[in-house]
């Protein structure tokens, strides 16, 4: 495939910088929709807060809001949170009136793209079908990178495909990360090989090398999102979660995935360094499985925001292994057992935007 009529993000300069480089911001949605969390929205504020306080002590914090009734809503909620966070600076948060269907900005949000070269910024709009046409209407979800891309004047470009933000992870040296449960997913864009979506991640994306893993987690409702499984934490080195319980529905897949590590090589040819994180135990609410998973933590400029699970053991034994691999920043856990009964937890629900 070739792209004719235009000239790509790449051949333009623009790459997508990993998580772990400088940022300038962190952006969300504000949650509001009753769906996403039946009979338990009430109860997801107290975290949601403790994060966005967490991350503003050291940068900017975005958040998309309908209207002025939310936004008062929502600094309401925060500054009543902010005692309870030592360094807060409500002053870095800041509010857009851009509404929204949802609060999963991973995944709707803007994909922040840099030009070394030139300094400038720009933003990627890929198409957005809420996993498959899974939750209608998505319509305001859609444009919210366009409209980000226009309130902080940057060039946006539009590729015309669905993709999703949770489901692609980068080094930030070239490499690409992600699952054929999720992107060869006919629910997606049908229309296109592997080949073909390998090309549009790398044009758009800015990448050179794609690495592909198998099956997401049980109750993972977007079809397998590298963001619930492996995540880098430096460019040659991720962490990946595994299951100590055979019997386990999460085992075997794992264990797949764990394999399929093991063999890969990076852009440069270099192995690439893993380390395993344990699940935490079973999530189960109204008898569904949620899926909770260490990996779905937030890489901020100072700090690494871990979802918990009230498991003493697990819990602990994530977030020292989540400290070893961050040693300049400080690994802070918030407890995500309200939150995961939305199918996701702090990562899903941000998207960062890097520094010039």
């Amino acid at each position: 495939m070739s792209f004719p009529d235009i000239k790509t993000p790449k051949q333009l300069g623009f790459h997508f910088p990993a998580e772990f480089a400088p940022q300038r911001a962190l952006w969300l949605s504000w949650p509001h929709k009753e769906a996403s969390w039946p009979g338990k929205l009430y109860t997801i504020y107290k975290p949601y807060c403790e994060f966005i306080l967490q991350v503003s002590r050291h940068q900017k914090v975005c958040i998309n809001v309908a209207d002025e009734a939310m936004k008062t809503f929502a600094l309401r909620e925060i500054e009543a949170y902010a005692p309870t966070v030592k360094g807060a600076k409500v002053d870095n948060v800041t509010f857009y009136f851009h509404p929204t269907n949802d609060a999963w900005c991973r995944d709707h949000g803007p994909a922040f793209l840099l030009n070394n070269q030139t300094g400038e910024k720009a933003i990627v709009d890929w198409g957005y079908n809420a996993w498959g046409d899974k939750y209608p209407p998505y319509d305001l979800d859609d444009v919210i990178p366009t409209r980000i891309g226009e309130a902080l004047g940057l060039k946006v470009f539009n590729p015309g495909i669905i993709m999703e933000g949770g489901s692609v992870e980068f080094n930030g040296k070239g490499t690409l990360l992600t699952t054929t449960a999720c992107l060869l997913n006919e629910n997606r864009n049908p229309h296109l090989s592997q080949k073909q979506i390998e090309e549009y991640l790398t044009e758009y994306y800015g990448v050179e090398h794609i690495l592909w893993l198998g099956d997401g987690i049980v109750g993972d409702d977007t079809d397998g999102h590298i963001d619930d499984i492996t995540r880098f934490v430096n460019e040659d080195t991720v962490v990946t979660v595994v299951e100590e319980n055979k019997n386990d529905e999460n085992y075997n897949l794992l264990q797949e995935n764990l394999k399929l590590l093991h063999k890969m090589r990076l852009q440069d040819g270099k192995q690439l360094n893993v380390i395993e994180l344990p699940m935490p135990k079973a999530v189960i609410w109204e008898e569904q499985r949620l899926p909770a998973s260490y990996a779905n933590f937030y890489i901020a400029n100072e700090s690494v925001i871990v979802p918990t699970f009230r498991d003493d053991v697990n819990d602990k034994k994530a977030l020292d292994i989540l400290q070893d691999c961050f040693k300049t920043r400080e690994v802070i856990g918030i407890d995500s057992t309200d939150l995961i009964w939305g199918l996701g937890s702090f990562h899903c629900l941000s998207q960062q935007e890097p520094s010039l």
